[in-house]
């Protein structure tokens, strides 16, 4: 009684947290278990205690997706837009450390600058850039809250991130300057040669299996090198994918199907031509719905399908083709037309843009009608002289990239021009000159060459694809269905697959903003799933995925921080497996000579010659950094040992340390390390932002 009486009291209390947590859970259903922690509800992530709020992100989203229109996949623009935020937050914070603030004024500055603005012909006077334009226009769209403002305000915004970035990269660089010292420095240490007598035993003298590494020795290294092992939250999973295709039954169909095209049917008393004999082929591709649409264009062999090209170019107009399989398409063709044209132009032209081509510049003023005048009275004054041509192209053109060549375009194929200028020049001779219009105005055309003429051909070519069936399709849903129902009964995954006769595949260290699936694709679904709360290890979900269908279990959920040993393992075995082989080797390193050592590892000297720091090899070894820079760090005619390498254990003797040729100015080598130095701005961000204090919940604003 005295329990029931304490929740009667208490119940107000409850229904408006229960109340809060269903609002929570309504708006984000992440948030159900951190309602009580506005923080949660109402940001992204943190960058040195400053929060990046949802709202700061979806508006930088949406502001980001609007600029790249269906370019990039959610996931890939939420990637970059915390990227971007984070970037601007970090830099902030070092410039607001460094006492710099960019304001107002570098921001209109940028703005003033920009080619694009000062290229806009709204905002010039005569040609020439005029501030007060501009000024007066953003003035005018924002007092009017026009669409547009919103538009110049997010430009600045990038405008002032770039100058946050110049600005702290200038500062940190003006700092990564070099002496002259450093400078001969350098060039000593690349260019010194050195000769040395050595002993090695190599790491593959010790074979892998009489060295044992524990997982105990594995968890104690990542420990201590904690900030190389962390890893994100991820899961891992096993599926089978059960692809819907078309079995050989279902292709025949289908080629039946496009064989019956091909001539003509009755229809309740109604003759429908089929390809054979029709000639209106824009309605016989509409009524019959091919996958391909008509194509009216001349096709020389070599754009032709190459399962029918060598018969095709063999036929007359008229001849049909097919059904034959392409591409994964049953196709039927027919030859419309035959023609003999070059396969090869040369011409020249002069381009008479008007106001809306696609040439036209803030200078273009003529109209339509204008520039065809134009253009057919340069057309009268070549023709009565074709000599003028290359003057006029010069003078008049458009296309200031070949009209210095007197508008010469040099030999082009087919497919090159747009089609009003392709038809004139090769359906027509060497020497015709006339006017087309295109796209980008109006072209005086002059045809000075064509060459290896050669037949070609309008083909209409109808195609069907080749798909599963209903039946077929309904069958692969069922071996899905069935995989999925032997799961329910708590059998074993690779059991069940086993059992089945399946294949199975598996995608590890999924991460929770991730979409593409190995094996699969992009299927956002099945990582979703595979990140919600209340899936465990061994659940299981059929998805339905492009072309088919996935059986997919979850078999391993890893959390956020220290990466676990059997991740690790691959990893960090062969590092302590070198370890012990080298703590092996080093042991029979004894005596105090090379002679000495060389007998105790069953070894012979050897001698390198000539080996510097630039290209750090040693002869008959390899590829030794470590080791060649201990050698020119050592005191000549004394034995080092034992010295570990990339490949095995070292004894050496420098013999002789050759110094280069003494150079009157080392400045090369100052300007290189220093040009070195400041061209690691991204390696500065990267630490800059290692070291801040990041909380990264951006996973969160997707419901995971």
């Amino acid at each position: 009684m005295a329990v029931l009486s304490k929740i009667r009291e208490k119940s107000l209390f409850l229904i408006v947290i229960i109340g809060l947590a269903l609002f929570a859970f309504v708006f984000d259903p992440s948030t159900i278990f951190d309602f009580l922690n506005s923080s949660k509800v109402n940001e992204v992530g943190q960058v040195n205690g400053e929060s990046i709020s949802r709202e700061e992100f979806a508006q930088a989203l949406e502001n980001y997706k609007a600029q790249t229109g269906s370019r990039v996949s959610e996931m890939q623009a939420a990637k970059t837009v915390w990227n971007n935020l984070l970037r601007q937050k970090v830099y902030e914070t070092q410039l607001n450390e460094a006492g710099i603030t960019i304001g107002e004024a570098d921001i209109m500055n940028a703005l003033y600058d920009s080619p694009s603005v000062k290229g806009d012909a709204r905002f010039q006077t005569t040609g020439i850039f005029d501030k007060e334009k501009l000024k007066e226009h953003l003035a005018t769209i924002k007092a009017d809250a026009s669409p547009e403002w919103s538009l110049w305000q997010n430009y600045m915004v990038s405008l002032k991130n770039n100058l946050q970035k110049t600005t702290y990269d200038n500062l940190v660089g003006a700092g990564l300057g070099a002496s002259l010292k450093e400078g001969e420095a350098q060039y000593l240490t690349e260019n010194t040669k050195l000769t040395s007598d050595f002993v090695y035993v190599p790491f593959t003298s010790i074979k892998d299996s009489t060295v044992q590494v524990t997982k105990g020795e594995i968890g104690t290294y990542i420990k201590n090198h904690a900030n190389e092992f962390q890893v994100e939250e991820t899961r891992d999973i096993k599926f089978v994918k059960f692809d819907i295709e078309a079995t050989p039954e279902d292709e025949e169909a289908i080629k039946s199907q496009v064989a019956v095209l091909l001539n003509d049917k009755v229809d309740e008393g109604v003759t429908i031509k089929g390809l054979k004999s029709t000639t209106d082929y824009t309605t016989f591709f509409n009524e019959n719905d091919s996958e391909t649409p008509l194509n009216q264009n001349i096709q020389f062999k070599a754009t032709v399908s190459k399962v029918v090209a060598d018969t095709v170019f063999k036929g007359n107009k008229g001849d049909v083709f097919g059904p034959y399989k392409d591409n994964g398409l049953f196709k039927i063709s027919k030859i419309t037309e035959v023609v003999n044209l070059p396969d090869s132009v040369k011409a020249s032209h002069i381009l008479i843009p008007f106001k809306g081509s696609n040439s036209a510049t803030p200078e273009t003023v003529k109209t339509e009608e204008e520039a065809k005048i134009t253009a057919d009275s340069l057309l009268t004054v070549v023709k009565a002289n074709k000599s003028k041509f290359a003057d006029l192209a010069k003078e008049f053109s458009a296309d200031k990239s070949n009209a210095e060549k007197g508008g010469d375009l040099n030999w082009f194929t087919y497919n090159r021009m747009v089609p009003a200028f392709r038809d004139y020049s090769f359906e027509n001779k060497t020497g015709d000159m006339g006017v087309v219009k295109s796209p980008f105005g109006f072209h005086i055309i002059k045809i000075d060459d064509q060459k290896n003429y050669q037949n070609a051909v309008k083909l209409a070519t109808f195609s069907k694809k080749i798909e599963a069936s209903e039946e077929t399709e309904n069958k692969v849903y069922e071996n899905a269905e069935s995989l999925a129902f032997e799961l329910s009964k708590k059998i074993n995954f690779d059991e069940a697959v086993k059992t089945k006769e399946l294949n199975s595949l598996s995608a590890a260290g999924l991460k929770g903003l991730d979409e593409n699936v190995p094996g699969i694709g992009t299927e956002r679904q099945i990582v979703t799933w595979a990140f919600e709360q209340d899936v465990n290890e061994g659940d299981f979900k059929r998805f339905d995925v492009d072309g088919g269908f996935v059986v997919a279990t979850l078999t391993n959920k890893a959390k956020k921080g220290l990466m676990t040993v059997d991740k690790a393992v691959s990893k960090v075995r062969p590092i302590l497996a070198k370890e012990k082989k080298a703590a092996i080797i080093s042991k029979k390193f004894t005596g105090a000579s090379l002679e000495d050592i060389a007998k105790a590892t069953e070894q012979r000297a050897r001698k390198a010659s000539d080996v510097n720091l630039k290209s750090p090899t040693i002869s008959g070894v390899g590829f030794e950094p470590k080791v060649v820079g201990a050698m020119l760090n050592a005191k000549e005619n004394e034995l080092y040992k034992p010295v570990i390498g990339d490949k095995g254990v070292f004894a050496f003797v420098v013999s002789k340390k050759e110094l280069p040729t003494t150079l009157p100015n080392y400045d090369s080598f100052r300007k290189r390390i220093e040009t070195q130095r400041k061209s690691k701005s991204f390696q500065m961000y990267e630490a800059i932002k290692k070291a801040s204090d990041v909380e990264d919940n951006m996973s969160s604003f997707y419901g995971i």
